[in-house]
Formats: structure tokens, C-alpha cells, sequence
């Protein structure tokens, strides 16, 4: 009885049992990735790079791919269409200007603190 219901789901657009392994096994490539990448954050953490600026790239660069990693396979905007890539870009923007406002505040000689 098990294996007619997947046959029935398999013909109501479900996937097949080959198909489910393989997204699977990407799904756990995929969290070794992350798994790593969380790795990596932490031992950067402890490490001077040589400048404050540096660091900070370093830890953008792991976040960033982590996020690509997250965003493209588990919410799946790796298939999707146009649509939910312009809205992808226009959060990335937005984010991106949100950072650079943040850090023109730390700066005490920029604009926004001039009186």
C-alpha cells in the first residue's frame, strides 16, 4: 500500500524516490558546507588578520557565503525565476545600505554628527 502512494504522488507532480535522494544528499553536502563555514567564522574570530578592517572583510566573506549557501539551496532561489532574484537584489541593496549608514555613524567627524 506504501509504495502505491508514492506512485500516485509521483503522478500528482511529487517527486520520485531517485529524485528525493539525490536533493537529499544535496541538502546534506549542503549542511557539511555550513557546518564548515561555522567552523571557519569561529577560528577567524581568534585570528588577527593584521587590521580591524581586514577582519571585519573576513567575517563578511564566510557570512556572505553562508548566506548564498542557505538562501540558494534550502529556500531554493537557485531554480526560481526572475522575480525572486530582483527582490533578492533589492534586499541586498538595502542591507548594503544600511551597513554603510551604520558605519558612517561610528565615524564622529561624518556628517550625521555635525552640529
Amino acid at each position: 500500500m506504501h509504495e502505491h502512494a508514492i506512485e500516485d504522488g509521483a503522478d500528482a507532480g511529487a517527486h520520485s524516490v531517485a529524485e528525493a535522494k539525490k536533493h537529499m544528499r544535496t541538502y546534506a553536502i549542503i549542511g557539511v558546507a555550513l557546518m564548515i563555514g561555522t567552523g571557519l567564522t569561529v577560528w577567524a574570530a581568534f585570528i588577527n588578520f593584521g587590521s580591524r578592517e581586514i577582519n571585519i572583510i573576513a567575517a563578511l566573506v564566510i557570512a556572505c557565503t553562508k548566506g548564498f549557501l542557505v538562501a540558494g539551496f534550502f529556500m531554493h532561489l537557485i531554480s526560481e525565476k526572475k522575480l525572486i532574484y530582483a527582490l533578492l537584489v533589492c534586499t541586498v541593496f538595502f542591507a548594503t545600505g544600511l551597513m554603510y549608514l551604520t558605519l558612517l555613524s561610528m565615524n564622529h567627524e561624518s556628517i550625521i554628527h555635525i552640529q
